[in-house]
């Protein structure tokens, strides 16, 4: 298929999964509990005043006039105004979103060398006992839910010896980067849970091209070692290498939303489940189909990338 054709195709697939996924926001939205009249007016409200403030929220329309004003304005870069503080849902996003992706990029920067070494060290002999400790331990790593796992870094690293802080507060004023000491443990627990997914995924594909009939000539030709796995099985293993290290970049960003209420860090994660909690409806949108945008993106790049480097797996089979 031509580049620019599969591009096309791929932009197509990636815009038509954005209006799915807002159809979906919208209608679970519609179907939280509770009421956001009643957060708005407060439970002492008359029924006048629930109506006034139903009338003003927009609510007194029927839900697919909401939906379609909600998306045009979502087109136009304007995804409404939060029922509580009055506040724009972009300014709040363009507040948070920073420092959310700030833990997804370090905690990237961390996962990609361990898990492309360790993929790679377990691949390349399947069935030996580094491929055996490898699997396992990222297959226990990877049954932990997030927040268990948070748990159980807190209370090693920072509960327990106080090495670290337990809550990650940022400066008033500044930047995370300014108390770097508190996104150790957000990282850490995004990077562990990453590394285990694409070790995972890696080790797969790694373990398919080391049985190829292309590896066995040159193991044959005495290539092994290091220069077996950078020469040969590393350049064909790229292109499944980004697409897996593209899927747990989009797990890294769905995840922040449980490390970050967690550890108590202003990103973006936490103000979705304080939104949620108190029945924001616009900020719950909002923020939920940023963050839907940004997997696709990623997704839609990742596939891209190893598309383009696809060709050079063709030695391999």
């Amino acid at each position: 298929m031509n580049r620019w054709a599969f591009w096309l195709r791929r932009l197509v697939a990636g815009a038509v999964a954005l209006v799915a996924l807002s159809l979906l926001i919208f209608g679970a939205t519609e179907l939280l509990p509770g009421d956001a009249v009643s957060a708005v007016a407060g439970p002492t409200a008359t029924e006048e005043e629930r109506a006034a403030v139903r009338e003003r929220l927009g609510l007194d329309r029927d839900a697919a006039t909401r939906y379609l004003e909600w998306a045009g304005g979502a087109l136009r870069g304007d995804l409404g105004t939060g029922y509580l503080g009055a506040r724009p849902v972009t300014e709040v996003v363009g507040a948070r979103l920073p420092h959310s992706l700030l833990l997804a990029a370090l905690a990237l920067a961390v996962t990609v060398p361990v898990a492309v070494v360790a993929g790679l060290a377990a691949g390349m002999r399947a069935g030996g006992p580094v491929d055996h400790a490898v699997s396992t331990g990222t297959l226990l790593v990877a049954g932990l839910p997030e927040f268990v796992l948070a748990t159980l870094l807190l209370w090693a690293l920072a509960a327990g010896p106080g090495l670290l802080p337990q809550v990650s507060m940022v400066p008033l004023g500044g930047s995370p980067l300014d108390a770097p000491e508190i996104l150790v443990l957000p990282v850490a627990t995004l990077a562990v849970s990453g590394i285990a997914v694409a070790t995972r995924l890696i080790r797969a594909r790694t373990a398919d091209i080391a049985a190829t009939p292309y590896i066995e000539a040159a193991r044959l030709r005495g290539v092994t070692g290091p220069r077996l796995a950078l020469r040969h099985v590393l350049p064909n293993a790229l292109g499944p290498a980004v697409q897996a290290l593209g899927m747990v970049t989009g797990a890294l960003v769905g995840g922040a939303v449980v490390v970050e209420t967690v550890f108590g860090y202003p990103g973006i994660g936490r103000e979705l489940q304080e939104a949620v909690a108190y029945r924001d409806v616009p900020l719950v949108q909002g923020i939920a189909l940023v963050l839907c945008a940004i997997a696709l993106a990623v997704l839609l790049l990742t596939d891209l990338l190893a598309r383009a480097l696809g060709p050079r797996s063709d030695g391999a089979r």
